[in-house]
């Protein structure tokens, strides 16, 4: 039986590893995530330029307000600005026949009112909401310090005024920290990200498994595998292989990952202004509290994932046996597809369910729990025994699946008919 187990296993997995179209895929993969973590170079190389300044023509008729306006603007964006500020000393005509050239400037043109200041913005087109924003403000504070220039209030006063405010964190709790605090926040919203592998690759081993069970059936192939061998075994060879080859897929994404930002830093010597936020230096934001708890975070995370692989392999061939083609293997699979996406939006929101019940309660559901999970307990919502309560509730699950799943798959991988599938599988469990 151990042979026979292995061997068929080993021809599934042959038949997913050692293909052309799997060494194709992953090398479309590792590009596609190379150059989006490297998208600005990307960009750059076919003629974009992210470290090209946005050229900014002011025409100041007020002869006060060029200087403010660009203190305001070093002032938001700092000395690395984005933006070259040039004194326009000709007709505004003039200015307008520049925009279809090089850069496509933007021209303000900066009048005297009785609000201070007037203020005309001229482009050629749309401006995105960044540089809109940015802009705005740096104007609107220019239109406030000129008012209070006039008001004749001094240089030290107006410096007072402009400079920044010293926030001094304090927490009641004393094991909290604004290191941790701000290590919270960035795994917060890139935790999601990395668990998207995960739920893409459910979804991959759902529909794996059930095409390989239906092209068996629909062959009659079935009929002489299972003249050789169990149900049981080949059922189990189904799930198995499913399982090592998701995985083996999953470990190769985390490669590629680490290829993207390899060559990421290797071209950093030139990196463009185009803030990814993958140059953050994680190192300022990691307490060794954090990293302490990643030390176990990510062992129990594996293991809530590994067995929750399981479950929706298991799921995947029970239902697939139930079926004769892929269409009716498509209706079936739905409510378990829709189950996994809930639970990625959940993991994506759990920030927002801070202290409600029934985000724990969920975090503790089947299918769910190893993309919820984590999240939580990243964010403190939930603790590690409850961590281990999502695990003995997922290997609970695993058995009755395969208790129950394994006789529905008996009864029905011979079962070439697709009428009244509900029934055949509530027949099989009750037999």
């Amino acid at each position: 039986m151990k042979n026979k187990l292995k061997f068929l296993v080993g021809q599934s997995l042959k038949k997913k590893v050692k293909t052309k179209w799997f060494v194709i895929a992953n090398v479309i993969i590792l590009i596609a995530i190379a150059a989006l973590i490297n998208i600005d170079h990307v960009i750059n190389l076919f003629g974009g330029d992210f470290n090209e300044l946005q050229k900014v023509y002011v025409i100041d008729n007020t002869s006060n307000s060029y200087d403010v306006f660009l203190k305001q603007l070093k002032m938001i964006e700092g000395e690395k600005t984005s933006y070259e500020i040039i004194k326009y000393d000709k007709q505004v005509e003039d200015a307008k026949k520049e925009i279809n050239d090089g850069n496509e400037p933007f021209i303000f043109i900066f009048d005297n009112s009785s609000n201070t200041i007037d203020v005309t913005f001229i482009s050629k087109g749309y401006v995105d909401l960044k540089n809109y924003q940015v802009l705005y403000n740096a104007i609107n504070n220019t239109k406030v310090e000129l008012a209070i220039i006039s008001s004749s209030v001094t240089q030290e006063e107006l410096n007072k005024i402009y400079s920044p405010v010293n926030i001094k964190r304090e927490y009641i709790d004393k094991s909290k920290s604004s290191k941790e605090e701000n290590s919270n926040m960035m795994m917060s919203t890139i935790f999601p990200v990395i668990i998207l592998p995960f739920f893409m690759l459910t979804i991959f081993l759902v529909q794996m498994i059930g095409a390989e069970v239906n092209d068996e059936k629909s062959t009659r192939g079935m009929e002489i595998i299972i003249s050789n061998v169990s149900p049981k075994v080949h059922f189990f060879s189904k799930v198995i292989a499913g399982n090592l080859f998701v995985l083996i897929q999953g470990a190769l994404l985390f490669v590629y990952g680490g290829i993207g930002l390899l060559i990421r830093k290797l071209l950093s010597n030139n990196s463009s202004k185009l803030n990814l936020g993958i140059d953050i230096d994680i190192s300022k934001f990691l307490s060794q509290s954090i990293i302490d708890k990643l030390i176990y975070i990510i062992p129990i995370t594996l293991i809530l994932m590994v067995l929750t692989f399981i479950a929706y392999g298991v799921l995947a061939g029970v239902l697939a046996s139930m079926t004769t083609n892929t269409e009716d293997f498509q209706q079936l699979q739905t409510p378990i597809i829709i189950i996994s996406l809930a639970g990625y939006y959940l993991a994506m929101m759990s920030n927002v369910f801070e202290g409600a019940i029934i985000i724990r309660v969920l975090s503790y559901f089947p299918l769910i729990s190893a993309i919820l999970s984590p999240s939580l307990l990243l964010l403190g919502q939930i603790g590690i025994i409850d961590m281990v309560i999502s695990i003995v509730i997922m290997i609970l699950t695993n058995y009755i699946f395969i208790k129950y799943g394994l006789k529905i798959y008996k009864e029905g991988i011979l079962n070439y008919t697709s009428k009244h599938l509900w029934k055949k599988m509530w027949r099989a469990v009750k037999n």
